[in-house]
């Protein structure tokens, strides 16, 4: 009977316009996010007397570039999907829910790399010869830094997302039985262990 309840509000829920339209726009925040931390990102080059330097020469950069565009398909089709009036199904929550975990780690893992570069880049790291770069090449540091900002800001999205999407899952299920209770109810009636 609980089951059917749940079954029955979680589709009114999904129902209500105000919800589903919220829920849509907060998966296509990320999305802009995505395309702008690419696009700052795959412009970011410089080149001086020191040499040419550019996103695709560190593979920390190139993997914030692929990440973001992942995640930026991503934030669109699932867009798509929660914009369309259907009743949620377990395989639909389990879906979002186990892509909305995915998409969160590899962003998340995407800027956190790219952010120990960048910091490596400005502080440099005598132990392996890594020198300062960013005195050289200040404009690519300033523009990658801009990035990796901007894609924490995806990160901050897909943390929502995925606390939406748990919640949105797990509520479809019963809470666990309490074996310790002294009364167990079947049909209406308590019988006491003894």
């Amino acid at each position: 009977m609980m089951a059917e309840k749940r079954e029955m509000s979680g589709g009114a829920d999904e129902g209500n316009t105000g919800m589903r339209t919220a829920e849509t726009l907060l998966r296509l925040v990320p999305m802009g996010l995505c395309i702008a931390a690419l696009v700052v990102m795959l412009k970011n080059s410089q080149t001086n007397d020191f040499g040419s330097l550019s996103y695709s020469n560190l593979g920390a950069f190139r993997y914030l570039v692929h990440a973001n565009g992942i995640c930026a398909g991503y934030s669109l089709l699932s867009a798509v999907v929660a914009a369309v009036p259907r009743p949620s199904t377990m395989s639909r929550a389990w879906t979002f829910f186990l892509l909305d975990q995915i998409l969160t780690y590899i962003i998340l893992t995407a800027g956190a790399i790219s952010t120990e570069v960048v910091y490596l880049a400005y502080m440099g790291d005598e132990a392996v010869t890594w020198s300062v770069a960013c005195g050289s090449y200040g404009s690519f540091c300033r523009r990658a830094v801009a990035a990796i900002a901007v894609t924490f800001g995806v990160v901050f999205c897909y943390a929502v997302l995925s606390l939406i999407s748990s919640y949105r899952l797990f509520s479809k299920y019963d809470a666990p039985v309490d074996h310790t209770a002294k009364g167990i109810e079947l049909g209406g009636t308590t019988a006491y262990r003894g």
